[in-house]
């Protein structure tokens, strides 16, 4: 996988106050935000805000200090919207048969209803 940052993704530009947004948890090392276009009634992403393009770039080279501090941005965003009684889902898509479309690591927490199967097996 290609780990060179593209520092004119959405995220990077929401990161520098270029685009708004609909903050939930803003930390030293992350921030959180609802979903422009939510795919259940609470949909939060969650992005770190080092130059990552996924999960397992942000694991091979952030600092010990940023993924603690992600890691717990992500725990907090949980608490704060009100998920871990009922379960949430979490979802971190990598790459082109990921379905990543923003190049920059970020997390996707759904909840607030039954999710339904992850994946499907192919015919």
């Amino acid at each position: 996988m290609d780990y060179t940052y593209d520092d004119q993704n959405i995220f990077a530009k929401i990161l520098r106050s270029e685009i708004p947004n609909d903050t939930v948890l803003e930390t030293e090392y992350a921030l959180a935000f609802n979903d422009i276009g939510p795919q259940a009634p609470v949909h939060v992403l969650v992005i770190p805000k080092g130059p990552y393009v996924s999960y397992d770039h942000f694991a091979l080279a952030a600092s010990d200090a940023e993924i603690l501090g992600y890691t717990r941005a992500i725990g907090e965003v949980c608490r704060i919207v009100g998920v871990q009684d009922n379960g949430f889902r979490m979802i971190s898509n990598a790459g082109q048969d990921g379905v990543q479309e923003v190049p920059h690591l970020h997390v996707h927490i759904l909840g607030g209803r039954m999710m339904g199967r992850m994946v499907q097996k192919p015919a």
